[in-house]
């Protein structure tokens, strides 16, 4: 028998099917209270609560609080990148502005729409990162390199602008994309009409704002 060295670890055993479901079942629990309490509100017993699980089932999957907010940031925030840079790298050559903000805009749009009250929630939980410095180093990891991306292609376009006035056009753009989603019932409140917006205001309104920034004369 060949004794076992450190060049040939025992395998890990893949997770089951049943502890894959308790894990998404944590994470969706914690997205719905952190959306609905806060960070500072919620604690990890009322996730525990929410999941039906067990608080000590919580800390193993989750860690602690920090660590599990961050791990339910960013288990949306990859696959949503993917579909945005899918769709820049679809949209019609050349590029325009509307098509850039359309490929960055539309794909959370519809994930808002179709994906049910969780992607509802996990647009409060990025609103809660943009505003809050003390999570910079999420939006480092799992927001930036597709923002810049997107930066780069408005550059592209606008060669002569500095990259800091379209980095401010594109996070007010972002700012937008969150309050139509977590606030558009107040447009059809205010409205008289109860109708949630359409996107296609929503992508006019951050095109129409982003040219007045770089159009406008340097001081």
């Amino acid at each position: 028998m060949t004794a076992m060295t450190d060049q040939n670890p025992p395998r890990q055993r893949a997770p089951s099917a049943r502890a894959k479901a308790r894990h998404a079942a944590i994470l969706d629990a914690a997205e719905r209270v952190f959306a609905a309490r806060g960070f500072d509100g919620a604690t990890i017993r009322d996730i525990a609560t929410a999941a039906d699980a067990p608080v000590g089932l919580v800390h193993h999957h989750g860690g602690g609080k920090a660590a599990l907010f961050a791990k339910v940031v960013a288990r949306r925030a990859d696959a949503l990148s993917a579909l945005r840079l899918a769709a820049l790298d679809a949209a019609a050559r050349p590029l325009t502005l509307r098509a850039i903000l359309t490929a960055f805009i539309a794909p959370y749009l519809k994930q808002a729409e179709t994906g049910g009250p969780q992607w509802l929630a996990y647009a409060r939980l990025v609103a809660m990162v943009s505003a809050d410095e003390s999570w910079s180093d999420i939006s480092a990891r799992h927001f930036d390199p597709t923002a810049a991306r997107f930066i780069d292609a408005i550059a592209a376009l606008y060669p002569a602008a500095p990259r800091a006035t379209i980095a401010q056009g594109f996070v007010y753009a972002v700012s937008m994309m969150l309050a139509h989603v977590t606030a558009g019932w107040r447009v059809g409140a205010l409205g008289r009409s109860g109708a949630h917006p359409g996107p296609e205001g929503l992508v006019a309104f951050a095109e129409a704002g982003l040219r007045a920034l770089l159009d406008r004369p340097a001081d």
